[in-house]
C-alpha cells in the first residue's frame, strides 16, 4: 500500500513540477512550498512565481468531480496493466527482411502492350 500512496504522491506531483520548469523556476521547490502551505495555495506562475496565491481568488479553479474522474480513471488503467498479463503492441521493424516485391503492375494476360491499351 504504501508503494501505491507513494506513486500516486509523485502522479500529483508531477504537472505543478512541471509547469514550474516550463516557466524557469526550480520545479522541486515549488513542489516543497505547496505542500507545506494550507489549501487552497498555489503559485500563480503569470506573476513572478515567487509568492504563494490563493487559488481561489485568482480563478484557478478544478471541479472536484473532474480531478477525482482523472485520478480514479488513471488508477483503474494502472491497475488493468499490474494484473494482465499480455499487452498488445505493434511489433518491431526488423532490418534485412529479405527482398520485397518489386514495384509497378505486372503485364496484361498476353495483350499487345502490356494490357495498356496503347
Amino acid at each position: 500500500e504504501e508503494t501505491g500512496v507513494d506513486i500516486i504522491r509523485r502522479a500529483l506531483e508531477a504537472p505543478l513540477n512541471q509547469i514550474a520548469s516550463n516557466a524557469g523556476l526550480k520545479g522541486d521547490v515549488i513542489v516543497v512550498k505547496v505542500k507545506n502551505s494550507k489549501s487552497p495555495m498555489g503559485f500563480d506562475l503569470r506573476s513572478d512565481g515567487e509568492e504563494l496565491t490563493d487559488m481561489f481568488e485568482a480563478g484557478v479553479i478544478d471541479p472536484t468531480m473532474v480531478a477525482r474522474t482523472a485520478l480514479q480513471n488513471a488508477a483503474s488503467i494502472a491497475s488493468l496493466l499490474i494484473t494482465t498479463e499480455a499487452v498488445v503492441v505493434d511489433k518491431p521493424e526488423t532490418e534485412g527482411k529479405g527482398s520485397a516485391m518489386p514495384g509497378g503492375m505486372p503485364g496484361g494476360m498476353g495483350m499487345p502492350g502490356g494490357g495498356m491499351g496503347y
